[in-house]
């Protein structure tokens, strides 16, 4: 009997001894549970056309995600007002459970500068796009591009909206892109309200959240010098490539890859 209660006590005493490394290990489990949570790629990527085009341009992208497991949305803005496109961009992240990677081409980056504060978005892709600053419109930027560099064969405001030469679109906008593809982009080119194309954007996104940049050396519609100024003064992590305005239909692993590296990376900001 004396023996038993002996074994009993001894076991106690030991159990006692064990309780604070066994509360470690657990801590520990639940430390390396919120450090995997915390660095888990997003999910939900929100892709924002910019102008003289729809949303459509994007299935070579979309196509790639979804194929890896994203949650892709097309927004269709319509590119009327700046006001509008934001409102369209807002419903669409709201839309979304979870955290957001905002992507703009072109106009749409102004979109997304200024749709990026909503408090889901944890990151911004610019796919050659304006990385504007709050007040900065797409038409007071591209003043801003060198005096040699390409202007964009925009034709004089028809009540209120801008087009491109058709006869100069596949030149400028999608010189990479195959003849019928460029074709019929720009004989079913959307109207871009100059009103949209003029207005400066409400905020800069940019400044409170990590962002990604795709430059395109050969583009003739952002000048790549404009598209350098831009992406330096945003702070962005900057992939360069060698493709035209159109890069989101002729190269879209590239810029399917920007957009996984912005999934990635965003959460450790």
């Amino acid at each position: 009997m004396l023996q038993s209660t002996k074994l009993k006590s001894h076991l106690q005493q030991t159990l006692w001894r064990a309780l604070p490394v066994i509360a470690l290990m657990f801590a520990g489990v639940a430390i390396a549970r919120a450090q995997a949570t915390s660095t888990q790629t997003v999910k939900n990527i929100v892709l924002v056309h910019g102008g003289f085009v729809d949303g459509s341009g994007w299935e070579g992208v979309y196509k790639i995600l979804t194929k890896k497991g994203y949650n892709v949305t097309v927004v269709q803005n319509p590119t009327i007002t700046l006001e509008d496109d934001v409102a369209v961009t807002k419903r669409a992240i709201d839309a979304q459970i979870g955290p957001v990677i905002l992507v703009g081409h072109s106009y749409g980056g102004v979109v997304i500068s200024s749709a990026g504060d909503d408090p889901k978005v944890v990151g911004l892709v610019y796919i050659c796009a304006f990385a504007a600053d709050t007040g900065d419109s797409v038409l007071s930027l591209i003043k801003t591009a060198p005096a040699d560099a390409p202007a964009p064969p925009i034709l004089p405001p028809q009540d209120g909206f801008l087009f491109l030469d058709r006869s100069k679109f596949a030149a400028s906008f999608a010189a990479d892109v195959k003849p019928e593809i460029t074709d019929f982009m720009a004989n079913s080119q959307v109207p871009w309200g100059l009103e949209a194309a003029s207005t400066g954007a409400t905020a800069a996104a940019w400044k409170t959240k990590p962002s990604w940049f795709l430059l395109t050396t050969e583009d003739r519609m952002i000048a790549p010098e404009l598209q350098r100024f831009m992406s330096k003064r945003a702070g962005s992590k900057v992939v360069e490539v060698k493709g035209s305005h159109a890069v989101y239909v002729s190269k879209p692993d590239a810029v399917a890859s920007i957009i996984e590296q912005a999934a990635a990376g965003a959460t450790s900001k």
